[in-house]
């Protein structure tokens, strides 16, 4: 059975998550906060879209651990779905395609993979049938039976629905994607002081960029003054034959450069400053 993917509000989200995470990954923040402020806009909380994408997620995240509580569930969820306006949902879907259409200038949007894609059908079809006046028996019951599956089987993947519906908190999904980015890249967890570092990068490096320069600089200060304490207090040869190599390119990192690459450099900082600072 096919679907309209345009009017599959869990698959439009997952596609702005996607075009969010390769901006990020570019360095094109202004363009990922175009799609920021588009579920901002789109998915605010006295919305239908935002109605029906909590249930969709309910329904696409649900890890059931017994079958026998399948049949309550959906029968909750149909209720749920009945009680969406059709009519009014339909209108914030297209209205929401016109804004992408208007303001995400990337002719691959639609057409990217996306890994839970079938599951994320499975759902849509779901909550369509489920509103039909006329409902076809064998449809339902064969789109109910996959629901049913598909809850009930370990997931993988899981997209977690991000509460940036307030205006004031528009920078959250960046924030989120970019840590979880910077900890994937780093193999884990990152320090209370990398997290400070993105999350000024996130917040500051358009509104104001002279504080997020200021705190580099310390950082830079702070790194080179442990270095000086280390010199004079380790007996590890190797790491202190290296010192003068790590005080120079500390030395030439730049404050006054905000960009991907300069925040990679100044979270390597820090992770070396939390080194220093066990040796000491």
């Amino acid at each position: 059975m096919k679907h309209n993917k345009k009017r599959n509000i869990g698959i439009i989200y997952e596609l702005l998550l996607k075009h969010i995470s390769l901006n990020l990954l570019e360095g094109n923040k202004k363009k990922a906060k175009v799609a920021t402020k588009l579920i901002e806009q789109h998915f605010k909380k006295d919305t239908e879209i935002y109605k029906e994408f909590r249930l969709f997620n309910a329904l696409a995240q649900s890890k059931i651990t017994h079958t026998h509580t399948i049949a309550s569930i959906l029968n909750e969820a149909k209720i749920a779905s009945n009680n969406l306006n059709e009519k009014k949902l339909e209108k914030e879907k297209s209205d929401l395609l016109r804004s992408i259409n208007y303001k995400i200038t990337d002719k691959d949007f639609y057409y990217r993979s996306i890994a839970n894609y079938r599951d994320l059908g499975v759902v849509q079809l779901a909550l369509n049938e489920w509103r039909k006046k006329e409902k076809d028996i064998k449809n339902l019951i064969d789109i109910e039976t996959r629901l049913g599956e598909l809850m009930f089987r370990k997931k993988e993947v899981v997209s977690e629905v991000v509460e940036v519906y307030d205006a004031s908190h528009s920078d959250r999904l960046v924030l989120k994607i970019m840590t979880e980015k910077f900890n994937r890249r780093y193999g884990e967890e990152l320090t209370s002081d990398q997290k400070q570092i993105i999350e000024g990068y996130v917040f500051l490096s358009d509104k104001n960029p002279k504080k997020l320069q200021t705190f580099f600089k310390e950082k830079k200060r702070e790194a080179l003054n442990n270095l000086e304490t280390f010199e004079g207090t380790s007996n590890n040869k190797y790491l202190l034959s290296k010192l003068d190599e790590v005080r120079e390119k500390i030395k030439n990192m730049s404050s006054e450069e905000i960009s991907d690459v300069s925040v990679v450099k100044f979270l390597t900082l820090t992770k070396m400053i939390s080194e220093i600072k066990k040796e000491l």
